[in-house]
């Protein structure tokens, strides 16, 4: 089977929740024998050249990589605001030289399934349908529309007032997209229900995002017991304002009464802003880590305090297949189907937090047990070499 991948962001590093989604497709594509090639925006903020790819991802597939700055200008987007009701978000992406790369790769080569890597390269839709006879897949990494919905009712004045209209034209430009495509792949079953309520009427198929458990292997050698950290990308918002709640109204509480805690926080692209607002007694910035995986088998109980965002946390996902006790609002467990006290402990307000906190660092058996089940549930239930067989016999039933 002959595929094209096409994603608004080079999928390397693979060191944000997307760029693991798409990659790990990638390689579960070509471990199944088909032949694929993936059309990423090279974009100003996420910029990579085709020789900072190693040549162990290469193998995996064909890189085109086309430069798409996508920057964000303040002016364009006030312009956006005022004389467009297209949301701002999308139109970044809507670009002169990949469609001309898009329609050179598709005079060339015949493909059979072209999927659409998130939202917004969903535009493309029609490019693609003019000049191939592939099934068109949109594979939903989130429901777009109610990151900003939800964001927006963290904030407040002029702020709320904008994230509150942004979603709904974003929610207007996802709905007027559904069905353009041929087939629909959401990451996540409660995705899933939501794209068929808002309109969805074509096939589809639940893929979650798999998991290599060879390459995530827990190590307890090192472990710090007790220990807290967070683990994910500083630049994304709701990592942002997740950390900075628990920090502001969870951590003194905790920190009076396990003052010899640590609470490390790691992850890249962390603004100044939120590097002095982690100055706290206790609080340890680490930064970008060289191995994320390293670092995490060095601490004990991963904290993913998201109370906005959308779609499914891959940073979940690893913990979990790394044996760590997790604790996360409803929010963030969204979509893995976990179980509050066996794999996972859900907590919604301070107090829970707190009491989970607690729980975790009094009690080791409990720890452990959280940990244990929680790996297994990742093999049983995210093996990316089964998950990407089964979406590869969705595609056969439908391919041309």
């Amino acid at each position: 089977m002959r595929i094209l991948q096409i994603t608004n962001k080079v999928p390397f590093p693979t060191k944000d929740g997307g760029a693991i989604a798409c990659m790990n497709l990638t390689r579960g594509f070509k471990q199944h024998g088909c032949e694929v090639t993936v059309l990423a925006m090279n974009t100003l903020k996420h910029n990579v050249s085709l020789g900072e790819i190693p040549d162990s991802i290469k193998k995996l597939a064909n890189f085109e990589l086309v430069d798409v700055p996508a920057s964000i200008n303040k002016f364009d987007a006030l312009v956006n605001f005022v004389f467009s009701r297209k949301p701002y978000n999308a139109v970044r992406f809507i670009d002169k030289n990949f469609s001309r790369k898009l329609v050179e790769l598709l005079q060339i080569n015949v493909y059979d399934i072209i999927q659409l890597e998130g939202l917004y390269v969903c535009p493309y839709i029609p490019l693609i349908k003019k000049y191939s006879n592939a099934r068109v897949v949109y594979r939903a990494h989130n429901i777009e529309f109610e990151i900003w919905e939800r964001a927006a009712q963290l904030e407040r004045g002029w702020k709320r007032f904008y994230l509150n209209n942004l979603s709904k034209r974003i929610k207007r430009f996802e709905t007027a997209l559904l069905n353009t495509y041929d087939l629909l792949v959401p990451i996540t079953g409660r995705d899933g229900q939501i794209l068929d309520r808002l309109g969805n009427k074509k096939e589809k198929h639940i893929s979650q995002t798999g998991i290599d458990t060879e390459q995530l292997v827990p190590n307890n050698t090192k472990l710090e017991f007790p220990s807290l950290f967070h683990m994910g990308s500083l630049e994304w918002a709701p990592n942002q304002e997740g950390i900075l709640w628990f920090i502001e109204n969870c951590w003194p509480l905790i920190h009076e009464k396990y003052p010899r805690l640590r609470f490390y926080v790691a992850g890249r692209n962390a603004p100044g802003w939120l590097i002095d607002k982690l100055s706290v007694k206790g609080v340890v910035f680490e930064g970008e880590v060289a191995d994320a995986y390293e670092f995490m088998n060095t601490k004990a109980i991963m904290l993913v305090p998201l109370f906005s965002g959308s779609g499914m946390r891959i940073k979940i996902i690893e913990g979990m297949a790394l044996g760590k006790s997790i604790i996360s609002t409803p929010i963030g467990a969204e979509g893995i189907n976990v179980t509050n006290g066996t794999n996972v402990l859900i907590a919604q307000n301070v107090n829970e937090f707190v009491d989970a906190v607690e729980k975790l660092v009094e009690n080791r058996e409990l720890f452990n047990g959280i940990g244990k089940n929680a790996m297994e549930f990742i093999h049983e239930n995210f093996d990316n070499l089964a998950t990407t067989a089964k979406l590869i016999d969705f595609y056969k039933q439908y391919s041309t």
